[in-house]
């Protein structure tokens, strides 16, 4: 199938063009044609899935539509996109840039961590579609400065997301100041039972679009955990990153401390890196975000939060330096890498305290991660425990415990 069949009009098909789409994803296929007749939606999707185009592309079309009938010139808000993170806002008015590229349609992305001046000064220039955090969104509604009566769209993205970050009430309350009569778009990648009542309290007679189910992982990622000692995950990554092939490499950490600290600890051990984290100012993120893109920096340490929603072209690694305790971000983790089709390698690091987070993120994917175990600093006794009782040895690091040769064809395989 391409873009044009489904029924797109011809400045959004030249600007997909532009960006070099012609096929749309899954998703795009399943939920743009409803989009475009006006139903409500419930999306369940996960992270690279290509959900942000699957609803900026349509909602996009309507409004030139409706600007065309109208003939109006002077922009209003119509369309409200609530998302979880400063990052995720800034992506999502990327797209809309890009695909309204030859629309004359309007929008600005509000977030916290930065003076709202700017922001204000452009809302009162007049915005046709709003990209919001829920923080800062409901400090300028309270200020004055956004009045939500006249939205039209309304898109709930990363839902799930805004539960685990707590902002369910804030949405709740941004909820409250929309009008009854709108279409809602509501997006998440998984759902638990709090999603589900805030989905049904908001959608009318939704239609449901469902792609790559949370439990399921690309089939094209290469996954392997290897047993190591919480004090050796660093001199073991360290030794992985000897492997040339591995040009960028994004690491996750639980906490943002740790994050800074393996920064540090791999910036002197010679391996350029940056860390991104909600303590972060928005422009260090920005810029530690750009350098990994475009290859300045070759490590990236994440928290799950400051990634949510990042989108880093032809990223073949991803590594968890620490395994989570929700087998469901393990899956949002390595589906940053083996997008659209591409191949992509998976590294989890497991000492004896996460034993218990390995064992439900296998009965989560359904299947035994392969364990590494030719390695300096592998925990021989955990290989016995029931949780690697399947595992399988994949020869990633052969020869480092004999002197130091390379061991680079492991991290090669896609």
């Amino acid at each position: 199938m391409l873009f044009s069949d489904l029924q797109l009009i011809e400045p959004v098909l030249q600007a997909l063009s532009k960006e070099g789409y012609s096929s749309p994803t899954p998703i795009q296929q399943k939920a743009i044609p409803p989009i475009l007749e006006r139903n409500d939606l419930l999306g369940c999707a996960q992270t690279g899935t290509g959900k942000t185009a699957a609803f900026t592309i349509p909602i996009l079309q309507l409004m030139h539509q409706q600007q065309q009938e109208s003939a109006r010139k002077q922009a209003h808000l119509q369309t409200l996109i609530l998302t979880p993170t400063r990052e995720l806002a800034i992506q999502i008015g990327e797209s809309v840039k890009a695909y309204g590229h030859f629309l004359n349609i309007r929008h600005q992305v509000i977030f916290g961590g930065v003076p709202q001046f700017s922001q204000v000064q452009a809302i009162k220039r007049g915005v046709d579609i709003l990209i919001a955090t829920p923080g800062r969104l409901l400090d300028l509604m309270q200020q004055g400065h956004i009045n939500l009566s006249t939205i039209q769209f309304f898109v709930l993205d990363e839902a799930d997301r805004m539960l685990d970050m707590g902002f369910v009430q804030d949405v709740r309350r941004i909820i409250a100041k929309l009008p009854t009569k709108r279409q809602t778009l509501f997006f998440s990648a998984t759902m638990p039972t709090e999603i589900q009542q805030l989905a049904n309290m908001l959608l009318h007679n939704p239609v449901k679009v469902e792609v790559t189910p949370v439990s399921s992982t690309a089939e094209m990622i290469t996954q392997s955990v290897y047993f190591v000692e919480k004090q050796n995950k660093l001199s073991l990554l360290i030794k992985l990153l000897e492997d040339t092939s591995i040009e960028s490499l994004l690491v996750f950490t639980q906490m943002k401390h740790a994050a800074d600290k393996l920064s540090r600890q791999l910036n002197n051990a010679g391996i350029r890196t940056e860390a991104i984290h909600g303590n972060k100012s928005q422009n260090a993120r920005q810029t530690a975000l750009s350098n990994f893109k475009k290859r300045k920096t070759r490590v990236l340490v994440a928290t799950d939060i400051a990634a949510r929603g990042i989108d880093i072209d032809e990223l073949t690694h991803v590594l968890n330096y620490e395994l989570p305790n929700v087998p469901e971000t393990y899956v949002h983790r390595i589906g940053r890498t083996g997008r659209a089709g591409a191949s992509g390698v998976a590294i989890s690091f497991c000492d004896w305290g996460e034993k218990t987070f390995l064992s439900d993120i296998q009965k989560l994917i359904k299947k035994q991660i392969p364990v590494v175990k030719d390695h300096p600093f592998d925990i021989v006794t955990m290989h016995s425990s029931p949780v690697a009782a399947n595992s399988s040895t994949i020869p990633v690091l052969q020869n480092v415990a004999r002197g130091g040769r390379r061991y680079g064809k492991a991290f090669s395989q896609r």
